[in-house]
């Protein structure tokens, strides 16, 4: 008689798992996620500031779909009594400047004072480095744990006009939630400086001491927008080369003309890392909201970003209708072809396209 083998490995009936909800219990919490609520209640829940429905709603102002476009839209309008009364501030500086550590120093030193500071971010090319405004976030350790202040990063997009019109929308937002501190970051190299300083009170860019002219190109056009200057990482052995830009960049700005509310820019030196020279930072600022309050440039200013915004809107709104219309690109790809293969100028095109787009609205 042969014994029947019998393997060590054997598989036995496990323990039954008792459910972590009952069915109906699940069925609520699914039902609530679907959810969304109401504009009224986005709206008392943003004024009484809270965090989650301000971020919702960004959110909701950020999306593409077309209900909750009209939706954030509702909120928007909602809110906009609410608005208005916060101080914008553009920050701007190439790459390495020491953007991130200044503005959570000068966020910390704002919310000190008992300020509510809300950071948002203007980076219209995130769709290609990605990540760039989300690392700044996680850069800013202290600052996002701070109870009196909220960090945002932008929406990655090709889009300036795009991913500006949402900044500014949010910015209404924060206000309505009682944030009465707004500062706006960019990239710092190019076109998103524009963008940024038609929606701020101040304009601030930060600079280096010893960083050359590698950026000749754009660098007049950013120091022609800004209301000052500030060296940053003026500590330690660069203390001395801080000091010597000071004096050239003092120079450089009476070269320029005067700005219209006869504010002279001013050139400051901090250590952001040190906690250094930001106080001095933000009395320049203070003393500059003053001063253009008093001759009532305060308003004028944000009347006429108010009119460009509109403006702004007019034309991305007719140049996206223009680009998603079936037929245009159509017609589009064959000009195109047309083009490549020298039968026709881009002059004829375009007044061809524009012509197929004005008989189709008669239609």
């Amino acid at each position: 008689m042969t014994k029947k083998n019998k393997s060590a490995l054997t598989e036995k009936d496990g323990i039954s798992q008792p459910e972590t909800t009952n069915k109906s219990s699940a069925e609520k919490i699914k039902l609530n996620r679907r959810k969304q609520p109401s504009v009224k209640e986005f709206v008392e829940k943003i004024l009484s500031g809270n965090i989650t429905f301000l971020s919702r709603a960004i959110t909701l102002v950020e999306s593409t779909n077309q209900k909750h476009q009209k939706k954030a839209n509702e909120i928007l309008e909602a809110c906009l009594p609410y608005a208005n009364n916060s101080v914008r501030i553009g920050i701007t500086g190439v790459p390495g400047v020491g953007k991130s550590t200044f503005i959570e120093a000068f966020g910390k030193y704002l919310t000190s004072l008992d300020k509510k500071v809300a950071v948002l971010a203007v980076d219209p090319s995130s769709s290609i480095n990605k990540g760039s405004i989300l690392g700044d976030k996680t850069r800013m350790e202290q600052l996002v744990t701070d109870k009196n202040a909220f960090i945002r990063p932008s929406p990655s997009g090709t889009s300036l006009g795009g991913v500006a019109q949402k900044t500014r929308e949010s910015i209404i937002l924060c206000e309505a939630a009682g944030y009465d501190s707004i500062i706006i970051e960019t990239v710092g190299v190019g076109q998103s400086e524009t963008a940024v300083h038609s929606m701020v009170d101040f304009f601030l860019l930060l600079k280096l001491a010893g960083a050359g002219d590698e950026l000749q190109g754009i660098k007049r056009g950013i120091i022609e927008m800004a209301d000052a200057i500030v060296i940053n990482k003026a500590d330690g052995d660069n203390t001395k080369n801080a000091k010597i830009a000071k004096i050239e960049f003092n120079r450089a700005l009476h070269l320029y003309p005067p700005k219209e509310n006869d504010w002279i820019p001013k050139v400051l030196v901090a250590s952001a890392l040190k906690n250094k020279g930001i106080d001095t930072v933000y009395n320049m600022i203070n003393d500059y909201i003053i001063d253009t309050k008093k001759k009532s440039f305060f308003d004028k200013k944000r009347n006429k970003q108010n009119k460009f915004w509109l403006l702004e809107t007019i034309n991305q709104k007719l140049k996206d209708n223009f680009y998603n219309d079936p037929r245009i690109k159509e017609l589009l790809n064959t000009e195109i072809s047309q083009l490549e293969n020298g039968k026709t100028t881009p002059f004829s095109s375009a007044n061809r396209l524009l012509k197929e787009s004005e008989n189709k609205k008669k239609v």
